[in-house]
């Protein structure tokens, strides 16, 4: 019986050359080994780019704190924030303690009232401050507590600043607790202070506070108001102007009870 031809031995060749691999393996398997090399090359490719990152941020000398700017101040002087924030210059920017900087700020200055600590790339950290602002005074031994809107006191000057009326506490004392603590009592008065009619706040040099229900304003020209409590302030507020207005030579004016209100001339 005659053997293959030579294209039986051809096709047969090509048929098994078409079932494995160069090696020998069986088909299919040819492609994985590449795969895998390609995984580890993205892996190692990863590794470097995240060390590379990392050593930019952390350890390079491209991305560290160089200047600190300041905005937003008033009273306080820009030297004197700086010096209580404490940036820690040189240091990787990104490493920096922004929440840490702007709570050594409200502590060790209480004339602001809030901070916002920013990093501005690449060099630099930015402290922008609100400070607060009196409405109120506290004379004490020749000088002046500052009192803000909230009832916070803050700070303590020489010289009293333009525009902000005296808070004077005369509350009677008492062997027993008192009835409202001084903080309370100053909440009212700066309650009271912020319903003021436009001219009258312009116009009020003092409040006085004797009790809760006890507040009065003591005006340019001698002229005084009482007030009562810290209640109804819109509605005070509307009678005093109205009685200003229907009564311009009054000394005094009564608006306690808004429903109600008097004026006399002593």
């Amino acid at each position: 019986m005659a053997g293959p031809t030579t294209a039986e031995r051809d096709g047969r060749a090509q048929a098994e050359s078409g079932r494995s691999g160069p090696d020998g393996s069986p088909p299919g398997r040819r492609f994985r080994l590449p795969g895998r090399y390609v995984l580890i090359a993205v892996a190692a490719g990863t590794l470097l780019l995240v060390a590379g990152g990392t050593w930019v941020l952390y350890g390079s000398h491209w991305l560290r704190v160089e200047t600190v700017s300041t905005s937003g101040t008033d009273v306080l002087t820009v030297a004197e924030v700086e010096r209580a924030a404490a940036v820690p210059v040189g240091s990787p920017l990104v490493s920096v303690d922004t929440g840490a900087i702007g709570e050594r700020l409200r502590q060790r200055l209480p004339r602001i009232d809030t901070v916002e600590v920013t990093r501005s790339w690449p060099h630099g950290i930015g402290l922008e401050v609100t400070e607060r602002q009196p409405v109120l005074l506290i004379e004490k031994g020749g000088k002046f507590i500052e009192v803000d809107s909230g009832g916070t006191r803050f700070a303590t000057v020489g010289k009293a600043p333009k525009g902000v009326p005296l808070l004077k506490l005369t509350v009677e004392r008492s062997t027993g607790q008192p009835r409202f603590p001084a903080g309370r009592l100053t909440g009212e008065a700066v309650q009271v202070r912020s319903e003021l009619p436009g001219k009258v706040a312009a116009d009020t040099r003092a409040i006085r506070v004797r009790s809760y229900d006890s507040i009065s304003l003591e005006l340019t020209g001698g002229r005084t108001v009482m007030w009562g409590s810290g209640e109804d302030g819109a509605a005070k507020a509307r009678a005093l102007t109205a009685l200003m207005k229907a009564a311009p030579g009054a000394g005094h004016f009564d608006v306690s009870a808004p429903t109600a209100p008097a004026a006399s001339r002593s």
